[in-house]
């Protein structure tokens, strides 16, 4: 996939329009609670900045489904990019309009302007002409450093480009694609791609297709009680989706004749509620009837991190149980370290609650490549070319 990166493009002296990902969560006191969205931009920052190039941001933050929500501004955004700096950050009045054109206006070389939230306008979601254009006016170069928004077709990350002259990616992204392509390739094998979370839906389609490209698949949270009851486990109050049984057994048997191995907990952890002080580690064939699983259990865990450290391409996309809960992380935990303990492997973290998980257990520097985009990253590995990258290629 060819597309020019932000050190390819000529950008000193001219207005260069930058889409990230500022979508960061912030405290009741509205603060920005963890930055590393923020940092993560720095390095495409930074160095347009030094280039000499007037900077414009555009983000989106939270679902304000074009209107304006004052809870969801980006100024505590804008106010934590500044201290990273050391130097202002202009924030407009709104995406488009005289204000912020003023504000794009009158920026000097060196100097850096964050569009007020992008989502306030309903333009943007409805990748709306008249919303890009007034975008695209803003900008002599396009540059798309928000990996995390690649899959959407928005008017600041699709729209807007056939509008501006020159465009290419940012730093953040040219990596992901690097990584992420090599997962399309011919792999090191065993390749083992590993799911979590809480729905089936949610990973079907991913599923499917990595049935065409992997050697086996380790499936863990919630998802993994719907395929333990279509085999016929009695789950308690375990979240199980009743209509996607059926879809569930088919899998199992495509994988089956296709010769990929299919992993599933062998043990969980269950409690009475996610509220649960703690959790028990039964056998997926005694899980008690007023109980539901929150986690894998630790022979899971380890069976799971014995064929992780047998592979030599690794994809890993979702939890393996409410790892946001103390009582119920020791299984995600488990799995973000044999990432990291298999040094021979390519290791792929796909964004979402498995980076969280990797930062959480302190090993992120020994992954090969920790996604900023989870849902992106999934359509991404299925060979679905994604739509704010196939506008600036």
């Amino acid at each position: 996939m060819a597309v020019l990166g932000i050190d390819e493009l000529a950008i000193a002296g001219k207005r260069v329009f930058v889409r990230v990902d500022l979508n960061v969560p912030l405290t009741p006191e509205r603060r920005v609670s963890d930055d590393a969205r923020i940092r993560a931009v720095l390095p495409t920052v930074q160095y347009a900045l030094s280039e000499g190039a007037r900077v414009i941001l555009g983000s989106h933050l939270g679902r304000p489904k074009g209107v304006v929500v004052p809870e969801l501004s980006l100024e505590p955004v804008a106010a934590r990019l500044a201290e990273l700096l050391d130097q202002d950050v202009l924030l407009t009045d709104e995406p488009v309009g005289d204000g912020s054109r003023k504000v794009v206006t009158d920026l000097r070389e060196g100097q850096i302007a964050l569009l007020e939230n992008l989502r306030f306008d309903p333009g943007e979601e409805q990748n709306d002409e008249t919303f890009a254009k007034g975008l695209a006016s803003y900008a002599d170069v396009y540059v798309n450093d928000a990996f995390g928004t690649a899959h959407r077709a928005h008017a600041s990350t699709v729209g807007m480009v056939s509008h501006v002259a020159e465009h290419g990616v940012g730093f953040v992204m040219k990596k992901e694609i690097e990584f992420l392509s090599r997962l399309l390739e011919d792999v090191a094998r065993p390749y083992l791609a590993v799911l979590g979370g809480a729905k089936v839906s949610d990973k079907l389609q991913v599923l499917e297709s990595l049935l065409e490209r992997v050697d086996g698949i380790l499936i863990g949270g919630a998802m993994a009680n719907t395929f333990l009851a279509a085999q016929g486990k009695q789950l308690g109050q375990s979240r199980v989706e009743q209509d996607k049984l059926p879809i569930a057994r088919s899998f199992l048997r495509k994988a089956k004749e296709k010769g990929v191995r299919v992993h599933l907990p062998i043990d969980v952890v269950v409690a009475d509620s996610l509220d649960a002080p703690s959790g028990t580690a039964v056998s997926v064939d005694e899980i008690p009837a007023d109980a539901m699983a929150l986690d894998i259990g630790p022979a899971s865990a380890r069976g799971f991190a014995d064929e992780i450290a047998r592979s030599r391409t690794l994809f890993w996309n979702g939890p393996m149980g409410v790892f946001e809960k103390e009582p119920f992380s020791a299984g995600t935990v488990a799995l973000a370290r044999a990432f990291a303990d298999n040094r021979l492997a390519l290791t792929v973290v796909g964004g979402g609650d498995s980076a969280a998980a990797v930062a959480q257990a302190g090993i992120a520097d020994r992954i090969s490549h920790v996604s900023t985009g989870g849902g992106a990253s999934l359509e991404f590995v299925q060979g679905i070319s994604l739509p704010g990258i196939a506008a600036v290629s």
